[in-house]
């Protein structure tokens, strides 16, 4: 009778530690990667920018944010090979510093009335390191936790790398209220911004501490230790999973409800150009709350998706999300903080979580060992890097003053989840697939009777060992 870890992977799984791992580090790049946007949103635009044209000072800081998305692919690239060739352990620490000293630069820099127009080049530049950084973080952290879990619960064990994500949101937008709340503007305005970006000092300690206790994966020392690993496994990974990397780059663009939940609504929300008058720690309230829910949510829907699937929960959550975006922006519209939160709680912290629970499991298992990391940070980065220019495009089709914008903006991210839906729907399932036979498309996947009795069996062994520590 064949046993859960047949076709697995031999050695040292650490999956609880690797999850824990996967989640505080995600929390803590994502942090600094967070309260960039956020500033992009509520702050830049007074103090980065010329003061003349409201709508050109939006649509500049906008597009700061999506210039760090166009670094990613590059970073994917870099980083990718790095994990394929060197390790995921060493990747995760590399994208950790990159990151943390970036931000950290940022809180130092001067302003447009300092310096004029050196002030936004150089937080460009800072915004191009970041998105070069954080390239790397979630194809890292996923290949690292998935190849650590054992069989029949990987897409449980890897949703904690995306609950560290929201985590870290949550992390971001709580570190600003206090200040936004209890500052007088002026000095929030003028030093008190800098606060969130010099705390990521913290970030690289605490990261730095926990990441270095993870064992390489035993996947990847198995493929090590044979000298089995592709000098070149960028050219390996599009020469032979290229059609699963276009999936990935059209799933990925799912990336447009983050982008509407946290960088247009708070822009549509607080700038006063838009005349809708939102506070600015009121505001903010509304994707922490979204996001607290997510953290529960998403560890459910990561152990649904050992049971039913990858692909169900990700097509529901995409179209359902995509949908609700017309009510939150309507809500928005209309200055209904309540329907506001209430939509955001819907849109972003249940449905999309289908969506966002279930990829870190998913994407990684459409591709093989030797070339996981690489495939997946590109296409993936490609995806989201599309959708972080959508801020700049949405405030320019849907300005100041436009009528109509919950509708233009609606069925534009709806759209956009339709693409990504019919992107995971032509996929094959793979959540029965062993981890050896990961990224073949011809490999067989356990029959569901088989893959209920060894999951049964890995959780009953499980709790045995949690009784005996």
């Amino acid at each position: 009778m064949s046993n859960p870890n047949d076709h697995e992977p031999q050695g040292r799984h650490q999956s609880r530690k690797a999850a824990a791992s996967g989640w505080i580090g995600s929390a803590l790049e994502y942090y600094d990667f967070f309260i960039y946007a956020t500033a992009a949103s509520l702050i830049f635009p007074q103090i980065f920018f010329p003061s003349g044209n409201p709508r050109i000072a939006i649509i500049a800081s906008l597009a700061t944010y999506g210039v760090g998305y166009v670094a990613r692919p590059i970073g994917a690239f870099v980083l990718g090979h790095w994990g394929d060739t060197r390790g995921r352990k060493h990747v995760l620490l590399v994208c950790m510093f990159l990151m943390g000293f970036s931000t950290i630069a940022v809180g130092l820099l001067p302003t447009y009335a300092q310096v004029g127009l050196l002030a936004p080049a150089l937080l460009v530049v800072l915004r191009l390191i970041q998105g070069f950084a954080v390239a790397g973080e979630i194809a890292g952290a996923s290949s690292m936790i998935l190849e650590h879990a054992p069989f029949g619960r990987r897409g449980f064990f890897a949703s904690f790398s995306l609950q560290g994500v929201q985590a870290g949101q949550i992390l971001a937008a709580a570190v600003f209220l206090p200040l936004a709340h209890f500052m007088p503007e002026d000095a929030f305005l003028s030093w008190g911004w800098r606060i969130p970006f010099l705390l990521s000092f913290i970030v690289i300690v605490a990261g730095y501490i926990i990441r270095r206790e993870v064992d390489e994966t035993p996947a990847f020392a198995e493929v090590d230790k044979a000298h089995a690993a592709p000098k070149a496994p960028i050219i390996e990974a599009f020469t032979n999973s290229w059609r699963d990397m276009l999936r990935v780059v059209c799933a990925a663009l799912m990336n447009v409800i983050p982008v509407v939940a946290t960088v247009f609504g708070a822009a549509y929300a607080v700038q006063p150009a838009y005349g809708i008058g939102f506070q600015k720690d009121v505001y903010l309230w509304i994707p922490v709350l979204g996001n607290i829910l997510a953290v529960i949510v998403i560890p459910f829907i990561g152990n649904l998706s050992d049971k039913v699937g990858r692909k169900p929960p990700i097509v529901i959550g995409a179209l359902g999300a995509g949908l609700l975006s017309f009510g939150y922006l309507y809500a928005i519209s209309i200055h209904n903080v309540p329907l506001a939160i209430v939509m955001s709680l819907l849109m972003w912290g249940i449905v999309y979580q289908g969506y966002n629970a279930v990829f870190p499991s998913f994407y990684p298992e459409l591709f093989p060992t030797r070339t996981r990391c690489s495939a997946m940070a590109i296409s993936q980065n490609i995806g989201t890097t599309i959708t972080a220019l959508l801020p700049a495009l949405f405030v320019a089709v849907a300005p100041p003053g436009a009528a109509n914008i919950p509708l233009t903006i609606g069925a534009l991210t709806f759209g956009i989840t339709v693409i990504s839906a019919l992107a995971v729907l032509s996929a094959r399932e793979t959540y029965r697939v062993h981890l050896n036979d990961l990224g073949n498309a011809q490999a067989v996947p356990v029959p569901k009777p088989d893959y209920e009795r060894m999951r049964a069996q890995t959780l009953a062994d499980a709790k045995l060992a949690r009784a005996a520590a």
